[in-house]
């Protein structure tokens, strides 16, 4: 199987055109994907301002199958893992990173390029253990950005390690942070890195910008391990995680979370709004996969939505404040 740094060192091409060509050539022997992938043509979308920023709301009916996905311990047993080689449909191709993963696309898809990166073994969603693989990921997926769903916080597939990827320039936050950083709390200044914590931006965000893969790969344990503290009852912190790679700089943005889906998932009726949040949410753009959802949706439910899934503010102090105090004393010390 072919390797997707193998494939760039031996044709010369970007990761982007690997990737592109791979996409289209499983559009033509894949019905079902193909289907789907002409589906996006259809998709709407509406957008919400706020106070510097947008999100938009977008009607995905393909994405159903995820937003309701039953992700408890009964309904995992219950099924046959879809990301495991044996289970994947015949005409899903893989393009192999490295020794333990494969780049597949994703036949439900929110991206014109929407891949899964999904390990060949099976072996439960955890993200502490596997963040070195998600950042070189994002180094050689240039235009992408590779983002982390927890197995409580999006993942439709938490018994399966994976990470998924689409187009950085889709999500809002590529462009909103550079715009908002300059007002934001900057809890670190390095030669190599900064990182700045996100208190007015609707969700709860830390944004890490390092030319450093070791920095980086520091902070965000550091992150986890204060996180883990915090929600010692989980099996680990309940988080979504994105990660892009440009101009030879990691742009990492992890958001911190209290909750799995919001009250309204759970409504009845016309109160009811079928919406689970993931990393892709939370990069400012709402996947609604029924169209009376997004015809009714509103400005207020979105910030209801986020502070009902999002980490208290003084939670979210607590947890920057041992941060900073971990990264300023790292720096003293060495």
């Amino acid at each position: 199987m072919a390797d997707l740094m193998e494939i760039i060192s031996n044709t010369g091409k970007t990761a982007t055109q690997v990737l592109n060509e791979f996409t289209q050539s499983q559009l033509r022997n894949w019905p079902l994907a193909a289907a789907n992938f002409k589906g996006l043509e259809q998709v709407q979308e509406r957008a919400f301002q706020y106070d510097g920023f947008q999100i938009r709301a977008q009607f995905n009916p393909e994405r159903m199958r995820s937003s309701v996905a039953e992700v408890d311990k009964k309904s995992i047993a219950a099924r046959k893992c879809f990301l495991c080689n044996a289970n994947r449909p015949a005409e899903q191709g893989s393009i192999a990173f490295g020794d333990d993963f494969l780049i597949l696309v994703n036949p439900f898809p929110i991206f014109k390029n929407h891949f899964t990166i999904s390990c060949n073994r099976h072996t439960d969603q955890r993200f502490i253990g596997n963040t070195r693989t998600w950042l070189e990921l994002a180094a050689v997926m240039d235009g992408f950005t590779v983002f982390y769903n927890g197995p409580e916080c999006g993942a439709s597939a938490p018994d399966h390690l994976h990470f998924q990827a689409g187009e950085s320039c889709f999500m809002p936050v590529s462009d909103d942070f550079d715009r908002l950083k300059l007002s934001e709390r900057l809890l670190f200044s390095g030669k190599n890195t900064k990182v700045w914590a996100f208190d007015n931006y609707l969700r709860k965000m830390i944004s890490i910008e390092t030319t450093s893969f070791q920095e980086g790969l520091t902070i965000v344990e550091s992150y986890y391990r204060h996180f883990s503290a915090m929600q010692p009852e989980k099996v680990e912190p309940m988080m979504n995680a994105l990660c892009s790679y440009t101009n030879e700089t990691w742009l990492i943005h992890l958001f911190p979370r209290k909750a799995h889906r919001p009250s309204h998932f759970y409504e009845e009726g016309e109160k009811q709004i079928l919406i689970s949040p993931g990393s892709v949410d939370f990069g400012g753009v709402f996947i609604l996969p029924r169209r009376e959802d997004f015809e009714k949706i509103t400005a207020r439910n979105i910030v209801d939505i986020l502070e009902q899934v999002c980490l208290d503010s003084d939670d979210f102090q607590h947890l920057t404040y041992q941060i900073r105090n971990e990264l300023n004393n790292f720096v003293q010390e060495n």
